[in-house]
């Protein structure tokens, strides 16, 4: 079972990783656009020569219409997309100045309870992003620039939620049998000393 939870998860966050390259990417053009732009209109280039500046103008240079709408959609969705990984490593960002100085077995208490509150949660938030969605759809809400429907961004997020509260199920349940049996059904069931 493991070995299908790190295959999802895996994907999902190499899914994650390419939305996020390709949001790097847009927004790159999207300034390289805007910063020849200004520079098409900037007086000194229009003083040096008046030709060249209403070329550049011409040619139709700016930046990416929509842009933050594009990104504000692929950030929502690359973060549901890297939460099962980061649940199925425990790579949350953790703060244990008090809990390194407990005994071993009370820290395995304290780290299967935050996974069973953090795998609630998460199904929270999932089913909270299910009632947005069917919002959204309902009422056709589109975005300001680019019109597309907002239902989209939701969706994606959604499907990537599922995948993480799927995750979080497994693991809130791998870590309880951890405890209760003391075999490890974790990739890493001691965490990482920081």
């Amino acid at each position: 079972m493991l070995k299908i939870v790190e295959g999802i998860a895996r994907l999902m966050a190499i899914v994650g990783g390419l939305v996020l390259s390709l949001l790097v990417i847009l927004i790159c053009v999207s300034v390289f656009g805007r910063g020849m732009n200004t520079i098409g209109h900037s007086d000194a280039l229009i003083a040096l020569s008046k030709g060249v500046a209403d070329a550049l103008i011409a040619t139709g240079v700016g930046p990416v219409t929509g842009d933050f709408e594009l990104v504000e959609a692929g950030v929502a969705f690359a973060i549901f997309a890297f939460l099962p990984i980061c649940q199925l490593y425990g790579s949350h960002a953790t703060v244990d100045i008090f809990t390194n100085a407990l005994p071993g077995p009370i820290n395995k208490i304290i780290t299967t309870f935050w996974e069973v509150v953090l795998t609630v949660i998460v199904l929270l938030i999932t089913w909270r992003l299910f009632a947005g969605l069917q919002s959204k759809y309902a009422y056709g809400d589109t975005t300001f620039l680019l019109q597309f429907p907002v239902w989209w961004a939701y969706g994606a997020s959604f499907g990537a939620a599922c995948v993480a509260s799927l995750v979080g199920v497994y693991c809130a349940i791998a870590r309880v049998a951890e405890l209760a049996t003391g075999r490890k059904f974790m990739p890493y069931s001691e965490e990482a000393v920081h």
